[in-house]
């Protein structure tokens, strides 16, 4: 958004009055809005009042684009207005997650009308919406941008000091919030795949016993209960290997004490491994989602299929028995994120997609 306004964009928020960035937007120029916008699933009588204030408040700002980034503030928006609103609305699509579940998808799809448009940021979730027929002068991708310069200077050591690990200790890092399983999408473990790390480490500990798993991240939302669960497991089965540091605000400030990071979502879109190639650590992923866009098997890194703890074993065994390897293929890694992801980059190419469907409407 801040670059948007550099490029003449005027700029509105509608976010719940609690966001931890308004003082930023505030000083960015960004205009807020305190609504939320969400699909009100687990208070659906609300919903009426949720719809009627989001479409008052598009009437007073009367915005030439509408654009939001997650299902249930598009499914809201599509909802408040109808198919068949004059208003473009772009929906940047999170992740392939809600495409991947067949009640989801088609909800998704029977609210949309031609006035509905998409960003995927991903290809796998552009190659959904493919197979759905929505046209291509109606889909894009671009990857979510970041400021890649806070990656620019690791400091080695804060981790280490803090936990007092020894030097010679093997530390296997995943740094992710942990995410109740959703009943109604048939989950038994949350997204993140936690327990699929633990495994993994459990089976690699009799063949490298100085191996220490660092798992950073605590509950999202009302998942304390889960993330209990977690906790006890991890200690169960890895005892004091296992280390659990909750949510953390220094998160750049550990992993350059990593070597090697893991991401063993069971669904993603890019996720974590754009923090640990522009940290320039060694990555492993699951090939889910938009991981295969960053992580490339024997350039940048490794890929492993979801819910195998095994082959995840065999993965982070192969990048600590050849570090040097790793640590090229990283640097590879952190080149491309450091392109695919560069803020000033992408911001340019939300704006061009923004000229572009405003001149489609002119046109029509």
């Amino acid at each position: 958004m801040r670059e948007l306004r550099r490029m003449g964009v005027e700029v509105h928020v509608a976010l719940p009055p609690r966001g931890l960035l308004i003082p930023q937007y505030k000083a960015e120029g960004i205009t807020t809005h305190f609504l939320n916008c969400d699909l009100p699933i687990r208070q659906p009588w609300t919903s009426f009042m949720v719809f009627y204030k989001l479409k008052r408040l598009i009437q007073d700002i009367n915005p030439d684009l509408i654009h939001s980034h997650f299902v249930g503030t598009t499914l809201t928006t599509r909802l408040a207005l109808g198919r068949a609103h004059p208003i473009p609305r772009l929906f940047q699509v999170p992740g392939p997650l809600h495409l991947e579940h067949t009640f989801f998808r088609n909800l998704e799809f029977s609210l949309a009308g031609t006035n509905d448009y998409w960003i995927a940021s991903c290809e796998a979730t552009k190659k959904h919406y493919l197979k759905e027929s929505i046209p291509c002068s109606r889909l894009f991708l671009s990857y979510y941008g970041t400021e890649i310069e806070r990656f620019f200077e690791p400091r080695l050591g804060k981790l280490r000091r803090e936990i007092g690990i020894h030097r010679n200790t093997k530390v296997v890092g995943m740094v992710a919030f942990m995410y109740a399983p959703k009943w109604y999408l048939g989950q038994k473990q949350g997204l993140k795949g936690h327990e699929d790390l633990i495994d993994a480490l459990t089976l690699i500990a009799p063949r490298i016993p100085n191996i220490l798993g660092i798992f950073v991240g605590g509950a999202w939302d009302k998942a304390k209960r889960y993330e209990k669960q977690i906790y006890a497991y991890g200690k169960k089965q890895l005892g004091e290997r296992a280390v659990f540091l909750g949510t953390r605000n220094d998160v750049l400030d550990l992993y350059p004490d990593f070597d090697v990071a893991v991401h063993p979502s069971h669904s993603e879109n890019v996720g974590g491994t754009v923090e640990s190639f522009l940290m320039g650590i060694p990555t492993i992923a699951t090939n889910v989602g938009g991981h295969p866009d960053l992580v490339i098997p024997g350039i940048t890194g490794w890929l492993v299929p979801p819910s195998s703890p095994e082959k995840l074993a065999e993965a982070i065994i192969e990048v600590l028995r050849q570090p040097e390897k790793a640590h090229q293929m990283a640097l590879q890694g952190q080149k491309l994120a450091r392109h695919l992801f560069d803020v000033t980059r992408t911001s340019k190419e939300i704006y061009e997609i923004y000229q572009r469907i405003l001149n489609n409407n002119l046109m029509n």
